[in-house]
């Protein structure tokens, strides 16, 4: 079996990622910092402002 690893950090996904949507793709990450952390930068790549 493939071991699935978050999108942000590459640590080893539990049995309950937490899935985040970027860019129309849906990738799993560990925890909700992560998270935001690829949320982050998936505005700031698309240039979208949260003000």
């Amino acid at each position: 079996m493939t071991e699935k690893t978050c999108a942000a950090c590459d640590c080893q996904l539990d049995a309950n990622p937490i899935r985040v949507k970027i860019g129309g793709k849906t990738v799993e990450v560990c925890c909700e910092e992560c998270a935001k952390a690829l949320n982050e930068a998936g505005a700031s790549a698309s240039g979208v402002s949260e003000d």
